[in-house]
C-alpha cells in the first residue's frame, strides 16, 4: 500500500478538499455522503456489494439467503433494494422522514427471520471494514483517519437504528470482529454457494455479453483465499490475480490526477439499478409476510426503533 504523504501528493493539486473541516463526531453523515457520492461513490458500491458477497460465506447467512428465494429467484430487485434502502439515510440523514422509513422497512423484513445478533453484528463489521480496506488498497487516495472515524460513528448509528447490541467502539475493533468472525464461520454451504452464484452472475449482467465471463474472473481474481474456499471457486492463477489487482490499482492511479468530481453520483441514477423505472417508494420495497418461506420463531431480540 502506497503511504498516504505520497498519493497525497499526487493527486493534491486537482482535488477538493470536502472533509478537512468537518467533524468526524457530529459531521459523520456529511462526510459519509461526501465520500460515498463524490469521492469515492464506485469504490464504495464496489466495496458495499463485496462486503455482502462475502456475508454469504457464514453458512447462517448464506443458507437462509437462498431458503428465502429473493437471491435467486429475484436477486436483481434483491439488489435493488438493498441498495436503495441503504442509501436513504446516507442521502437524507437518520433523523429524515426519508431515512427514518427506510430503516423501518429494514427492520421489518430482518425481523421476520430468525438472524442471531452476531450474525448482524457481523455483517454491519463488513460495512465498516470492506471498504476501508478496499480503498487502501484501490482508492486513488488513503481516507484519512477522521474520514475512518466518520465511517465508524456512521454504522454505529444504524446498528443503534436496528437494535443491534454491544456495537465495536472503534475501526480496530470492526475489524477484529470481522477477522475473527470469519476464521471461525467460514465454511461450505451448498445453499451459500447458490446465493454467491447467483449474486456474481447478477454482476456479470451489468458489462456487454461478451465481457461477461472475463468480469466473473476478474472478480474471483480479487477474492482472497478464505472466501474462495468456503465457497469452493477456483482459486485464479497467479496472473489473473495479478492482471485484476494491477487493473484496479491503476485505475487508482488515473483518477488520482484527473480533477475531483463536480456532480455527485445517486444511486437511484446508477444504470444497474433496473427494477423501478418511474421512481420507487421505500414503504413497498423489500419482502413481506407471508411472502417468504422463511420466519422468526420467537421474539428474543428488541424491536429496533426507526
Amino acid at each position: 500500500m502506497q503511504s498516504q504523504s505520497a498519493r497525497s501528493l499526487r493527486s493534491r493539486r486537482w482535488k477538493i478538499d470536502r472533509n478537512s473541516d468537518l467533524d468526524p463526531e457530529t459531521d459523520f453523515e456529511l462526510i459519509a455522503r461526501n465520500l460515498a457520492t463524490f469521492d469515492f461513490p464506485w469504490d464504495i458500491t464496489q466495496a458495499l456489494s463485496f462486503a455482502l458477497f462475502r456475508t454469504y460465506a457464514v453458512p447462517s447467512i448464506g443458507n437462509l439467503l437462498d431458503r428465502t428465494g429473493e437471491f435467486t429467484q429475484r436477486v436483481q430487485k434483491r439488489y435493488d433494494d438493498t441498495a436503495l434502502l441503504l442509501d436513504e439515510p446516507l442521502m437524507h440523514g437518520f433523523g429524515s422522514a426519508e431515512g427514518r422509513s427506510a430503516i423501518r422497512r429494514i427492520n421489518q423484513m430482518h425481523k421476520m427471520y430468525d438472524i442471531t445478533d452476531d450474525d448482524m453484528r457481523y455483517v454491519l463489521a463488513t460495512f465498516v471494514v470492506v471498504p476501508v480496506r478496499w480503498i487502501a488498497d484501490y482508492g486513488w487516495r488513503d481516507l484519512t483517519p477522521d474520514e475512518i472515524r466518520a465511517t465508524v460513528r456512521y454504522y454505529q448509528a444504524l446498528g443503534k437504528h436496528m437494535a443491534i447490541p454491544d456495537i465495536p467502539a472503534t475501526y480496530d475493533g470492526f475489524a477484529d470482529l470481522l477477522d475473527a468472525y470469519e476464521a471461525e464461520h467460514f465454511a461450505f454451504d451448498p445453499g451459500a454457494r447458490r446465493v454467491a452464484d447467483s449474486t456474481l452472475e447478477l454482476m456479470t449482467t451489468f458489462y456487454p455479453k461478451p465481457a461477461r465471463r472475463a468480469v466473473e474472473l476478474f472478480s474471483r481474481g480479487l477474492m482472497d483465499e478464505p472466501l474462495l474456499h468456503a465457497f469452493r471457486y477456483r482459486v485464479p492463477s497467479p496472473l489473473v490475480r495479478r492482471l485484476s489487482v494491477g487493473a484496479m490499482k491503476a485505475r487508482g492511479r488515473l483518477l488520482a490526477v484527473l480533477p475531483s468530481r463536480r456532480k455527485p453520483a445517486l444511486v437511484r441514477d446508477n444504470h444497474r439499478i433496473r427494477s423501478y423505472p418511474r421512481g420507487f417508494r421505500t414503504e413497498t420495497m423489500g419482502t413481506f409476510a407471508p411472502g417468504c418461506p422463511v420466519h422468526r420463531t420467537d421474539s428474543t431480540r428488541p424491536t429496533p426503533a426507526a
